[in-house]
């Protein structure tokens, strides 16, 4: 019974945030711009898109590591090889993210409005790539945990 109510929750949790998501671009996309005639367009909607992208990537971090923390001492008790291998797991995703916000750049960034220029420090422009970054590296080794997966059912058959 408990893992249907997980599913259900997981399930709503990830409907409600596919509709936010996708109101959230659709305003962003046709919600027109606030110059018109300004050299650079600005969508109206720019700063929704912002915050919503932000929520999202900081309820995902914080979430991955509570769960991960909460598995971590589950494992503990029962399995201890596995509780390491989360622990492992938790070491190598914070290692992503300080590799990453290393790698960042730092150069501010040019034709920004006024409203920009208080995120166009180093430590903002750092995080930007961290999180760009991050997400790119993640896709490539969910991208290659699948192709693996498939390779080795292949070859076991």
């Amino acid at each position: 019974m408990a893992v249907t109510k997980i599913r259900k929750i997981s399930s709503w949790t990830l409907l409600i945030s596919a509709v936010v998501s996708i109101v959230v671009l659709g305003m962003f996309f046709a919600g027109g711009v606030v110059d018109p005639a300004a050299e650079m367009k600005e969508p109206v909607y720019t700063g929704l898109l912002i915050d919503w992208t932000s929520i999202l990537f900081f309820v995902t971090i914080i979430s991955t590591v509570l769960f991960a923390v909460w598995q971590f001492i589950g494992l503990l008790k029962t399995d201890t090889k596995s509780a390491i291998t989360s622990l492992v797991t938790l070491v190598c995703f914070a290692a992503l993210l300080f590799i990453t916000y290393t790698m960042g750049d730092a150069t501010p960034l040019e034709g920004l409005n006024a409203d920009s220029q208080e995120y166009n420090t180093a430590g903002w422009l750092k995080i930007s790539d961290m999180w760009i970054m991050s997400t790119i590296a993640l896709i490539v080794m969910i991208v290659a945990c699948i192709f693996w997966g498939s390779i080795k059912r292949i070859l076991g058959k």
